[in-house]
This record gives C-alpha cells, sequence and structure tokens, in this order.
C-alpha cells in the first residue's frame, strides 16, 4: 500500500482489525516464551470509523447459519491510499462471535473459517456498500478466497447471470498470490465443519451446496475430500503467482495434480519476487546518503540509473557511513537490553553489565526471524565450540544479536527460541552475544539498519521468499544466506555470501553439511575480509561488496519494482480482461462457458495419425495427421512441445494444411522446430484455445500423441 501511494496507482486494502494482534513476548527464568495478549484498543490506534453515506457508523452485515454477524468496518490512510479493516467485536454480536477477529493465525479451526468468510465476504460487502467500482480483486494468500464468490454474487445481482456466467466474467478480474511453499501450510477445512457455512454461500449465488464445495476440492465429485481455499482461489482467479521464481516453482510443483497431463513447467502459476517498501526500512544515515545520490523523490519512479551513481561515493564515505550505523545500533541494544533486565528483576551486576554489551568496532551478525524448524535458527550452534572461538577471539571479535518469536502452539520452535536464549545467557563471553525479547518492527529497523551481515539458513525450497535479508539492502548490510526464495535469484558472488549448492536435498545429513559451510564462510572469507584493513583503515573489499549490494540489489527487490510489476503484469491484463468479459451483459463470459461445456463433451473423440519428420536445413519439418472428431478446429491448438524448465521449454504452433481425402474432420498439421533439440525431445499435441481464454486456467484440458 505504501508503494502504491508512492507511485499512485490506485489501490485500496482490505483486512482484519485483531483486537489482540499476533502477541508480545517474554522469556522466562528457564528462557521459556511467555505470551501476552494485550488489547489494541482502536481509540488509540491510527484508525477512524467507516461512515455510512446517510451517516452513522458502516456495519456490514453477514446472515449467516442461525444469526446475523455485524462486522463494524474502520478505515486507515497510507498515504494517498486507503486501508479498510474489518471488526467483529461488536457489542451487538454474541460473546462468540465478537471475538472471530480477536487475534491472528487463531487455532481453532472454525474462528479460522469464520474469518476468512468475514475477510472474503465481508470485504467484497464493504466495497459495495462504500460503492466502489473495483476492475482487479488481488487475493494476498487464499485466506480471501471467498471473494471470489462474494463478487460472483455482486455480478449476478446486477446483470441477472447465473452463478457459473458471473465466476467467468469475474474471474479475470482477479489475482491471486500464493505464499507458501508446503501444502500442508495451505487453509483447509474439513467437510463436516464448511458445510453449514457453504449452505449459506451457495444460497447466496443460488447454487447447488456441492457445486460450490467443488470449486475447493481437489477431485470435484469427492464429498468427502476437505474444502482448500487455495483451490478455491486458483479456480476463481485468472492470473496467479508466487513470490520468487523458486517458490514459483515449488508452486507448479504443488499444484500439479490440478493439471495432471500438464508439464510442471506449464502450470499456470507466474513469478512475482517479492519487495520491501524501502524508506519504511533505511535509517537516517542511509537516508541522507541515498538523498545525497538520488534526490529525494528516488522511490517515486523508476529506479535504473541507481547503480552508477554509487560510484560517486568514496570508500572513506561508505565505511564511516556503516560505522555510523553499526555504532547507533549498539547503543540501541544496549538501551533495550537494560530496560529488559529491569522488567525481569535482574541484579544490579547484570544490568551494570547491559550498559557495555557489544563493541561498536566488531563484526556484528544479525539472526531475527519466526522461530520454527525448517528456518533451522540454531544452524548457528551446531558447533557450539566453533562458534565460541568466533565470538570470543580477542583480535577479530565477531558479535551476535539474535531476535524472534515462535508460534504460542509451535513446542519445537519455542526450544529454538530457547536454546538461542540460554546461549546468549550462559556464552564465556556474554557481551559478544546477546538474545532481545519481544522481536517487533521497531526492533526490527534498528537490526536491519546496523548489522554488518544478516543470516537466514532456512531449509532450501522452505522459504516461500524471505523478505527480511532484503532490509538491510539500502542500509549496506550483506546477506549470508541459503539459496532460497529471493536469494536464490539474487545471490552473486560480489554482493554476499550463500549456503548450500542451489540443489535441492532430501537427503538425512545435509543440514550439517550445511552447518560446516557455514562456519567455514565466516571463518574463511567473512570475518578476513572484514578485518583485512588498508593504511587508512578502510577494509576496501568489503567496502566494494557494500556497494554492489546497495546499487544493485535495492531497487530490484523494493516494493517499488514489485508493485511496478504487478501494474503491468497482473493489474492492467486483468482489468482489460474484466472489462471484455463483462461487456454486452458477459456476452463473453456466456461464450467461454458455452466454448468450453463443448471442448469437455468433446474431447474423447480426438487420436492423432501417421506423423513424418524431416530435416529442412537447421530446423525439423514435421507432419502429423490429427483427427478432431466432434470438434471445431478454431477450437484447439496443435502444438509441438518440448520440455524444460520456464524459459528452456519449446512450445510451437502448428498450422493447419489440407483435410485428409475422405476422412471427416482429419486434417494433416505442419510445423517447423529447431535442430538444436534433438527430434525426439519433440512432441505433437492438442490443448484449447480461444483468443479470450487463459489456458489451462479456464480449460485444462490436453491431448498428447503417445
Amino acid at each position: 500500500l505504501k508503494a502504491s501511494s508512492d507511485l499512485g496507482v490506485p489501490l485500496v486494502g482490505v483486512g482484519l482489525l485483531y483486537q489482540q494482534g499476533y502477541f508480545r513476548q517474554s522469556l522466562g527464568s528457564d528462557a521459556w516464551q511467555v505470551e501476552a495478549y494485550p488489547y489494541n484498543d482502536p481509540v488509540s490506534l491510527p484508525v477512524v470509523p467507516v461512515e455510512q453515506r446517510d451517516g452513522g457508523w458502516l456495519r456490514v452485515r453477514l446472515e449467516l447459519p442461525g444469526r446475523t454477524l455485524l462486522v463494524r468496518a474502520w478505515q486507515a490512510q497510507v498515504g494517498k491510499v486507503t486501508l479498510y479493516l474489518l471488526d467483529s467485536n461488536d457489542p451487538l454480536n454474541s460473546p462468540r462471535d465478537r471475538g472471530i477477529t480477536a487475534n491472528l493465525y487463531p487455532v481453532a479451526r472454525e474462528q479460522r473459517l469464520m474469518q476468512e468468510i468475514v475477510l472474503g465476504v465481508g470485504g467484497w460487502r464493504l466495497l459495495e456498500d462504500l460503492g466502489l467500482d473495483i476492475d482487479v480483486c488481488h487475493l494476498n494468500e487464499g485466506h480471501a478466497a471467498f471473494a471470489v464468490v462474494a463478487r460472483a454474487r455482486r455480478f449476478m445481482v446486477k446483470t441477472g447471470a447465473s452463478f457459473p456466467t458471473a465466476l467467468c466474467a469475474t474471474k479475470a478480474g482477479n489475482v491471486f498470490t500464493t505464499h507458501t511453499p508446503v501444502e500442508a501450510a495451505f487453509d483447509r477445512f474439513d467437510a463436516t465443519l464448511i458445510r453449514p457455512y457453504a449452505g449459506y454461500l451457495s444460497k447466496m449465488v443460488k447454487v447447488p451446496e456441492e457445486e460450490l464445495l467443488a470449486l475447493g476440492r481437489k477431485n470435484p465429485a469427492n464429498k468427502d475430500e476437505s474444502f482448500n481455499m487455495a483451490y478455491l482461489a486458483l479456480r476463481g482467479c485468472g492470473f496467479v503467482n508466487g513470490v520468487s521464481r523458486l517458490h514459483s516453482r515449488v508452486s507448479r510443483r504443488i499444484f500439479q495434480d490440478l493439471w495432471p497431463n500438464w508439464p510442471p513447467a506449464e502450470v499456470p502459476v507466474h513469478s512475482i519476487t517479492n519487495g520491501v517498501h524501502v524508506p519504511s526500512w533505511d535509517s537516517s544515515h542511509a537516508d541522507a546518503l541515498w538523498t545525497k545520490l538520488c534526490g529525494k523523490a528516488r522511490w517515486v519512479g523508476t529506479m535504473e540509473g541507481v547503480c552508477p551513481l554509487f560510484t560517486q561515493v568514496s570508500d572513506e564515505e561508505l565505511w564511516q557511513f556503516r560505522v555510523a550505523q553499526r555504532n547507533s545500533l549498539v547503543h540501541y541494544v544496549r538501551r533495550r537490553l537494560i530496560r529488559q533486565s529491569q522488567e525481569h528483576g535482574a541484579p544490579e551486576d547484570m544490568i551494570r553489565r547491559a550498559q557495555h554489551v557489544l563493541d561498536p568496532n566488531s563484526l556484528t551478525l544479525g539472526f531475527a526471524r519466526r522461530f520454527t524448524s525448517y528456518k533451522r535458527p540454531t544452524l548457528l550452534l551446531s558447533n557450539r565450540e566453533r562458534m565460541l572461538r568466533l565470538l570470543c577471539d580477542p583480535e577479530r571479535p565477531v558479535q551476535l544479536i539474535v531476535a524472534g518469536k515462535a508460534h504460542p502452539k509451535d513446542e519445537e520452535g519455542k526450544r529454538l527460541v530457547q536454546a538461542m536464549a540460554q546461549f546468549a545467557q550462559r556464552s564465556p563471553c556474554p557481551d559478544r552475544v546477546v538474545f532481545l525479547e519481544d522481536y517487533e518492527m521497531g526492533l526490527a529497523q534498528e537490526l536491519v539498519a546496523g548489522v554488518d551481515v544478516w543470516v537466514n539458513t532456512p531449509r532450501r525450497l522452505c522459504e516461500a521468499c524471505g523478505t527480511s535479508g532484503m532490509k538491510v539492502l539500502v542500509n549496506g548490510g550483506l546477506n549470508l544466506s541459503e539459496l532460497d526464495g529471493w536469494w536464490a535469484e539474487a545471490y552473486a558472488p560480489e554482493v554476499g555470501w550463500a549456503i548450500g549448492d542451489g540443489q535441492d536435498h532430501d537427503e538425512t545429513g545435509w543440514d550439517q553439511v550445511e552447518a560446516k559451510q557455514l562456519y567455514e564462510i565466516l571463518e574463511q572469507e567473512i570475518v578476513p575480509e572484514f578485518y583485512t584493513r588498508d593504511r587508512e583503515g578502510i577494509p576496501s573489499r568489503w567496502v566494494a561488496r557494500i556497494r554492489a549490494s546497495m546499487s544493485r540489489l535495492t531497487p530490484g527487490f523494493s516494493s517499488n519494482r514489485m508493485v511496478r510489476e504487478y501494474v503491468d503484469r497482473a493489474y492492467a491484463p486483468a482489468a482489460e480482461a474484466f472489462r471484455r468479459r463483462t461487456a454486452d451483459n458477459a456476452k463473453l463470459a456466456g461464450d467461454l462457458l458455452d466454448w468450453k461445456q463443448k471442448v469437455v463433451d468433446n474431447w474423447h473423440g480426438l487420436r492423432f495419425g501417421r506423423q513424418e519428420t524431416v530435416q529442412v536445413d537447421d530446423a525439423w519439418q514435421f507432419e502429423v495427421e490429427v483427427y478432431l472428431g466432434d470438434l471445431d478446429p478454431s477450437w484447439v491448438s496443435v502444438e509441438l512441445y518440448a520440455d524444460g524448465e520456464e524459459a528452456s521449454s519449446i512450445r510451437i504452433p502448428m498450422q493447419r494444411d489440407a483435410a485428409l481425402p475422405g476422412l471427416v474432420n482429419a486434417h494433416l498439421y505442419r510445423g517447423m522446430a529447431p535442430s538444436s533439440r534433438p527430434v525426439e525431445h519433440y512432441t505433437p499435441r492438442i490443448v484449447p484455445f480461444h483468443p479470450d481464454a487463459a489456458i489451462p486456467l479456464d480449460a485444462s484440458q490436453i491431448f498428447w500423441r503417445s
């Protein structure tokens, strides 16, 4: 929303206003995480009630099984962009319903389901009540997927269209971004839980309950299958993307079952890598440097010219900038640790020691994030003696600042928090390692501004994108990270360091391999480079790395770039497709449904006949007989396909030539393919075709020549 405001994108946001939010963290005497849930009084937050047009507080009414739920609407202003937040804590609701929006990530499945109905259905109803004319609806993860049903219902009311027509018309204007790299993390609701609410939703759109539930099942005919919100989003959107290139590849594999005969590279999940709102994360020191080089308006346009400007900064200025940042962080950590110690009733000697922890001149590592097993937060501790040698080295000291929370129900995550906190408490050099409680945005801003190296150690393919490491870029921090998520596409030897070999590993013991590599990089590369200084006391190789990272990576992993990419690749095409499908009372949507049904009904009649291939110069010339049964030739595309990962796959339309004499609806198709690939790599196939259809999202049939 901030980046959209910067760039003037006409966007509004819809979310939930949680009474308790996530939680506040403290550690017990045994370093075990303790959670507190303070109440967020909306009066103390930068939000105001949304007023109805005729006055009074706008409340969205949701008719649920056996009751009416009233959802209050609040408004926050994010620059020029408005954010609307929904809240069920209305005195007119039952005590149970008032708690629907109590907290983020509720464990109770029905509360989770209710939150998603409030967000999806209630959120769309709010937009209707506000009179906003929406072309594109962007679903950020599957939690909001019920919005596709509510949007279709609104179109039905306006036009009198059936639900299938309304869904076909409106899905073109829906965009779905999936964020999880693990199938088990998708929200699923078992049939007994969702059925009463599905009944309510099905009446809303005037279709049988099972027809609606089928939209959220892998096998639409399996009435016992749980309802998957990601499947609903996939079937209700015209554009789908993951949040990094690697995550998109993982997502295509996860969703392969919905397109079982399609090559993985063609499962329709695009890639738009996340970015961070740089002005929210740059320190005052960084802001001054960037303003000097690029001007105040640097984040409201394109950033292509940034890289050359960094050649104007001397090594001395860049190094002093980093020294100032690290010094600010050290003093912040001391103040925070003193307060933390006082809150725990620590003895005076411990509080005095907190006044002197860390050294503004020492190499500073930062590790802060959600603590869960796949992020491997204790990989740094896998060889404690080796880690302590780094921390306690009197000549080239390393210091470590750690922070992070575990989900309240994640016992393993809490054990990882405890292990890190106890390591800090019991270290023989306690002034070199600190665990800070209650990781939140204020602490994060200080950490990403001051650390020299941001450490990230997830198991490869488990991090969809990861944005914490992006936040150090603008501040001159460097990344030491697993080749996963965004770092898999950002890494180059001159901008940071990488753990892993860029391959996928399932074998037992790989954690130990990467732990060894982590220590070796620290010992043999990072520490020597930081402490190798020239006559002026400047680590020239380190500064060169800072310059390369700041200039090359900061623009590319900013929300400025991300939002422009969403506009160009998703929003603008979706808006145009939505306008075409809804024009003339959704005539095109009706035509598409009619075409799709004919394709489904007649697909079984397809077959291939004789195929001949000859080499002509540097190309293969293919001729293949195609028998189309009762399918109109204009309804399909006959293609040559050679497999590969995304860009390396080849898809060549074949041209229909003469009709085969003496046969009904049989034709000769011809195509030319590069001979740079062996002839056996190419396979003829038939896929549905319509100039206004998104294949295979709109029609998933495919027929291969065996």
